[in-house]
């Protein structure tokens, strides 16, 4: 019983540690997300919906972009905002 015991919460341990590097290695880095959306370092989120808006239209598979491209506008989006929810604001 203590060797299923032992092997269940290491295959746990696997599966979290796993789980973990594929999400950190699909996430794009902030300054990729820039260039792609076309933003500066001091750009609002307003700003970076905007620039997502412009070329979301352009390349989303129902304008005849491609759904890869259209994911990679998506995940740029998101890093950037999520960028700024962690960056503490200044008056």
């Amino acid at each position: 019983m203590g060797k299923i015991l032992v092997g269940l919460v290491l295959a746990g341990l696997v599966y979290l540690w796993w789980r973990r590097r594929a999400a950190s290695a699909s996430a794009m880095r902030v300054p990729e997300a820039r260039t792609l959306l076309g933003v500066g370092e001091g750009a609002s989120e307003d700003d970076i919906r905007a620039a997502h808006r412009r070329l979301i239209a352009k390349v989303h598979p129902d304008a005849g972009g491609s759904a890869g491209l259209a994911t990679r506008v998506n995940a740029a989006r998101d890093a950037l905002i999520a960028e700024l929810k962690r960056k503490p604001r200044l008056p």
